[in-house]
């Protein structure tokens, strides 16, 4: 049985209740967004890009109503750290920064959301021709498949003291032989001047920083069969190079070197030419950081003479946990396709994150005035190789054999040659 009130609302008090309900029912639809309630946590590595994405948090709840948690880590432990969550199906991230070479593993052990179907229905609103084919290929796809979404690209570009170049009457080098002469004409050890400085460290650090100057050189990692050809006499070469470099021009202590301490060598004014990634030349301007203030050029990377222009390429892609379920990862989609669009990656850029990979980003006015190295990080993706640290599930072995290996012949402790033919040896076990 239906009560009815003993005091029933007048018609004129119950029609502006209707109505107030009403207001308020589509006003809360109003301020409704896509994603509230949603959470997303996001490992990130901590490149320049991590703050950024922490600082940009507040704007992607503002458009989507979506909570994004940045958990920001070293290279070690992000990948130490993402596998375990991987592998123990404990869901503790949704989103990962994927280093490239990491591709082979994600796609071979199903850590990812294959994002090719997706990538396909939404490509009108990614602008995927806008994006550099290297980088689309590189930083998220293997064998085809998008395993990750390209958001932060690097171009591999040389450094150097346009202040000691011009002293010395020397031109920008365009060829390994040139950079190598230069090196040592601009090494002075009693004004504590050298000519170039690289990482040295045992490990991903030495091995990574040898395989760009051997990509230059002519060098790879694997054959056309796509087996390891570590020992090959090109690897050889631009291995005992490499070495000369090292002993006749680099700092003391450069053998102790990762990229933080590489970087920080240049920055303090100690080599006169440094091959590092495009995302650390806004920091040479930063006098909070730089002793070198106005004096650095950037440049494409010197090939070897005879070898065809082709230019390091590296960065990260942007993966989706396999293992949450399908509305994260729908949500985790949209802030992919929301951080990468022109609007926010511009932003995103302006910021900080210097991780360049849109056509359009090499000539917008308001980052070419904040950026003027943007043309040579155009001229490397229009001839990039993202492939000469092979991304294949086996890299992460391969850059352990290598670092050890090329750690050794710097430390005079092996010839090129005799190290390179028991790396090989190693690797092959590996296939």
């Amino acid at each position: 049985m239906t009560m009815i009130s003993e005091f029933p609302m007048p018609r004129t008090t119950r029609l502006l209740s209707i109505a107030l309900m009403t207001l308020m029912t589509s006003t809360a639809f109003a301020h409704a967004k896509p994603l509230d309630g949603v959470t997303l946590t996001l490992a990130s590595q901590n490149d320049p890009f991590a703050g950024v994405l922490t600082k940009l948090a507040a704007k992607f709840k503002e458009d989507t109503g979506a909570e994004l948690k940045v958990e920001v880590m070293d290279y070690g432990t992000l990948l130490t750290k993402t596998t375990a969550d991987f592998v123990g199906d404990t869901k503790g991230y949704d989103l990962v920064t994927m280093d490239i070479v990491w591709a082979g593993a994600y796609a071979e052990n199903g850590y990812s959301v294959d994002l090719t179907d997706w990538v396909k229905r939404d490509a009108a609103e990614l602008d995927l021709d806008d994006i550099y084919p290297v980088i689309l290929e590189s930083l998220g796809q293997y064998n085809g498949h998008y395993v990750a979404f390209p958001f932060a690209a690097y171009a591999n570009v040389l450094a150097y003291r346009k202040d000691l170049f011009e002293a010395a009457g020397l031109a920008v080098p365009k060829t390994v032989e040139e950079l190598v002469s230069d090196a040592k004409k601009l090494t002075d050890p009693s004004k504590k001047q050298y000519g170039f400085v690289a990482n040295g460290q045992k490990g991903p650090a030495v091995a990574q920083d040898w395989m760009q100057y051997n990509n230059q050189m002519g060098g790879s990692i694997l054959g056309k069969d796509g087996l390891p050809a570590l020992n090959s006499p090109e690897n050889v070469e631009s291995l005992a190079v490499y070495k000369q470099l090292f002993v006749e021009t680099a700092p003391p202590g450069a053998i102790e070197y990762d990229w933080g301490g590489r970087e920080e060598s240049f920055r303090q004014g100690a080599a006169a030419m440094m091959q590092t990634w495009s995302v650390g030349a806004p920091g040479y301007s930063d006098p909070a950081s730089s002793n070198v203030v106005g004096k650095v050029g950037i440049a494409v990377a010197p090939v070897a003479n005879g070898v065809s222009p082709q230019y390091g390429v590296g960065g990260w892609g942007m993966a989706i946990n396999a293992d949450i379920d399908a509305k994260q990862k729908e949500a985790a989609w949209t802030f992919i396709k929301w951080l990468t669009s022109k609007k926010i990656h511009k932003e995103f850029n302006l910021e900080g994150a210097g991780s360049f990979m849109r056509k359009s980003q090499m000539t917008d006015p308001d980052l070419t005035a904040k950026f003027d190295f943007l043309p040579v990080v155009a001229k490397t993706y229009e001839n990039g190789n993202g492939d000469y640290r092979p991304r294949i599930p086996e890299y992460p072995e391969i850059q352990d054999i290598l670092g050890a290996a090329v750690n050794s012949v710097l430390a005079g402790a092996a010839e090129p040659k005799a190290a390179l033919d028991e790396a090989q040896a190693e690797a092959k076990k590996l296939f």
